[in-house]
């Protein structure tokens, strides 16, 4: 009975120790990790879809395109393949739509910068200066910052209001602006202007240097839709007629479709690979 008395003692005298023997460490929060269709769909100006909705909608694609292959040709391998382009259909337009966004707020960020260079000026805070652009900047931003103008004065907290504007704007040019804000914010210092109007002259050359590139370029996405299309509109018209439709029901048909698939994807990207301009990363995102 002593000896159990004395553990219990024991053991209650290490547990009031223990906050200075163990402290416990602050753990830091892990970075949230988005799927690669939740962040095609923020980039793409459609934040608000559910990832669901856009996978339904691949399904519901998919579907429709066998079942009308199937009745027009009544190849298997054909409805299979029409199947599979319709899924990647909505893909290729939200990543379409991404570009298209990119290349106009590309435009938009050296006047965003300008602006807070000139709210600045006039004697803002940082914080007011930001809620400013909900009506002075661009139209295609401004609702972006009127939601951090809200934020803003519903919670009184910047940097929180500075990720919630960051996550609706999904810019990588964005990104920098917003963090080139923040360690303004915490470290202070009067070379905010400065910084901005820099950032402003290395926006406007990157964009002209790119628009004068994809201006010469576009010819070759042309070309890879062009070469990729055509064929398949030929088997098309082959497959309507009875003896196409017998031809390519064989074994060898199948053979040579499943091939001519394989070889136009892989032509279609290494078209697009040589074409493409590589696209600034989220590094901040």
């Amino acid at each position: 009975m002593t000896l159990l008395i004395g553990a219990l003692l024991g053991a209650g005298l290490l547990l009031c120790a223990s906050p200075w023997l163990w402290p416990q460490r602050a753990r830091e929060p892990k970075p949230i990790r988005r799927g690669r269709l939740r962040r095609l769909l923020d980039e793409s100006g459609y934040a608000r879809i559910a990832t669901r909705t856009l996978i339904v909608t691949m399904v519901a694609f998919a579907l429709i395109a066998a079942c009308l292959v199937w009745l027009i040709t009544t190849l298997p391998i054909l409805a299979v393949l029409a199947a599979l382009a319709a899924a990647a259909g909505p893909v290729l337009f939200l990543r379409g739509r991404r570009l298209r966004l990119r290349k106009a707020r590309r435009q938009m960020w050296p006047d965003v910068c300008d602006l807070l260079v000139a709210a600045i000026r006039v004697g803002l805070s940082l914080p007011d200066a930001v809620a400013s652009l909900a009506e002075s900047a661009p139209p295609a931003v401004r609702p972006a910052f009127a939601v951090f103008a809200r934020d803003l004065r519903a919670t009184g907290r910047f940097e929180t209001s500075l990720d919630r504007l960051k996550d609706t704007l999904a810019d990588p040019i964005a990104d920098r602006i917003v963090e080139t804000l923040r360690m303004a914010r915490q470290v202070g210092g009067t070379e905010l202007t400065g910084v901005l109007r820099a950032l402003s002259a290395s926006v406007r050359a990157d964009a002209a240097l790119r628009g004068e590139v994809e201006a010469r370029q576009s010819w070759i996405r042309g070309a890879a839709v062009l070469g990729s299309v055509a064929p398949w509109v030929i088997l098309g018209l082959l497959a309507m007629r009875p003896e196409g439709r017998e031809a390519y029901a064989s074994a060898t048909g199948v053979l040579v479709i499943v091939a001519g698939a394989a070889v136009s994807v892989v032509a279609y990207r290494i078209m697009l690979r040589i074409g493409r301009l590589p696209e600034p990363e989220r590094w901040f995102g």
